[in-house]
């Protein structure tokens, strides 16, 4: 099978934006106890889509963007099996607001990534990744995920949902 990796890079990139996007919407929906079913669903399922489409393109060797995107997946699975399997019963609350709340964090931390590496500006303050603007970026976005982890975990509070 052969693709058109120019259409599927495209393709890929409005996945991870639309993921993006609906994971930035989510949290302030979490962080008030409130489930988001719909928002959730665009979420879970562009989240999914974009880390499954990663690893199509062609690779010789497992890279640090495959473990991230196993890494999302689990996380994900977890989730999803919190939310649609045990609708957040006992630990399955805390666990799922977690995983949804670090599979939002790795596409903040693999966009900041990719800006580093595409936008001409942030490429020449750090061509290599290994400069201090990246890295106090990459601090900043993990700090303002690990507290808004934590504050989730302690707040997501949804309503009790039925079993199907």
């Amino acid at each position: 099978m052969i693709l058109d990796f120019s259409a599927f890079t495209w393709f890929h990139v409005l996945l991870s934006l639309i993921a993006l996007i609906a994971g930035l919407m989510l949290i302030p929906a979490l962080l008030q106890g409130e489930s988001a079913a719909g928002l959730t669903s665009v979420y879970l399922a562009s989240s999914v889509a974009t880390d499954v489409t990663g690893f199509f393109f062609p690779f010789t060797k497992f890279m640090p963007s495959h473990g991230v995107g196993l890494l999302s997946l689990v996380l994900m699975a977890v989730a999803i099996i919190a939310r649609y399997v045990f609708h957040y019963a006992g630990a399955w609350r805390w666990l799922y607001a977690v995983c949804m709340m670090l599979s939002i964090y790795f596409l903040a931390f693999v966009t900041v990534v990719q800006a580093f590496m595409k936008v001409l500006a942030l490429q020449a303050l750090a061509p290599t990744q290994s400069e201090p603007p990246f890295a106090i970026t990459q601090l900043v976005v993990l700090v303002i995920f690990a507290g808004l982890t934590i504050a989730t975990a302690i707040k997501f509070r949804p309503a009790a949902m039925p079993a199907a």
